[in-house]
């Protein structure tokens, strides 16, 4: 209901009587009062009046589905957003609904995560309503082994949403980072469930550093927030619908026709293509040039026997020989 209400005050530029409101939506006056109470609560600047009603000044700078779905273009991607001020993990939390039968296209929002992780289970630490910590919850009908691709479609259409919101040069660091200017902006971690010839869901997890006017300098040197490349302030609802519109269109193309149709623009994005590397996994590490991204999306690497080696995913820690990124 308090999405209605807001909705109903973002279309007028004057003051709306709670009456019409009440008679309008079928409603009483105290439940378009206490509705009232609950946006004032999240940070909207209502105005209120006893003669005149109720008028909208100002929205916060939140996550939610009142501030999100108006500036959507997609079909189902992010048309049901479940929003915490709050929450360990987003990931978390979109497994849990996963496992209750919620549908594809739900999209879990958070302004700060207690518990938030990367791959191989690094921490990821977002601040207080200053970053974005996402997660779209998908059941396509594919094999498993063409599951991995997600990543990198997702990538892409963080790149692209991020570019359509800043106007700034992303890169991607295959498969999973965001890059700008040399430094990491987000990361996507893409987890799933499934059967050995079937998927139940998959759950990507995007994580992006927007309004953080600072780095801690402990990774100052490989981190960076788009404020601080920007200096100045950025509405994360832009970034946020701009990438959902991006991922809707890119995963039908997948869903249908697989990585193949990615590939040249995953070369074009790539930060990694003529670059020494270090690959390190559970079985072994070794220093290499990235020559290539295959038609399966895998990085190819030319040992230093100039042999090339396909690096698949999976628990592999790619950095440059001397630094975070080469």
């Amino acid at each position: 209901m308090k999405n209605i209400v807001l909705e109903y005050l973002k279309e007028s530029m004057n003051y709306v009587s709670g009456e019409d409101m009440s008679r309008e939506l079928g409603v009483s006056r105290t439940a378009i009062w206490k509705n009232i109470k609950k946006l004032k609560e999240l940070g909207y600047n209502i105005e209120s009046s006893s003669k005149k009603g109720y008028r909208l000044l100002e929205s916060p700078d939140i996550l939610t589905e009142g501030e999100i779905a108006p500036l959507l273009n997609t079909n189902y991607i992010g048309r049901e957003i479940v929003y915490y001020e709050e929450i360990g993990s987003t990931n978390d939390e979109a497994t849990l609904l996963a496992k209750k039968g919620a549908k594809e296209g739900l999209v879990v929002l958070s302004s700060f995560q207690t518990k938030g992780r990367g791959r191989l289970q690094r921490n990821w630490v977002s601040s207080k309503g200053e970053a974005i910590a996402m997660s779209i919850l998908l059941r396509p009908e594919i094999p498993p082994f063409m599951a991995p691709g997600i990543t990198q479609v997702v990538a892409l259409s963080v790149a692209a949403g991020l570019h359509l919101s800043t106007d700034l040069k992303f890169s991607i660091k295959w498969p999973n980072d965001i890059i700008l200017n040399g430094k990491k902006v987000c990361g996507i971690l893409t987890e799933m469930d499934g059967e050995i010839d079937s998927l139940n869901y998959i759950i990507v997890g995007i994580g992006i550093n927007v309004n953080q006017a600072e780095i801690p300098d402990e990774i100052s040197h490989k981190a960076t927030s788009l404020k601080v490349e920007l200096s100045k302030h950025i509405e994360r609802k832009i970034i946020v619908s701009n990438i959902l519109n991006e991922f809707e269109k890119n995963y039908k193309v997948f869903k249908e026709d697989g990585i193949a149709p990615f590939i040249g623009e995953l070369k074009k994005y790539s930060a990694l293509i003529g670059k020494d590397v270090l690959i390190s996994n559970p079985f072994k590490t070794f220093n290499g040039k990235v020559v290539d991204i295959d038609s399966e999306g895998y990085l190819v690497v030319e040992d230093e026997d100039g042999n090339l080696q396909s690096i698949v995913g999976g628990d592999i820690s790619i950095r440059g020989c001397n630094s975070y990124l080469p």
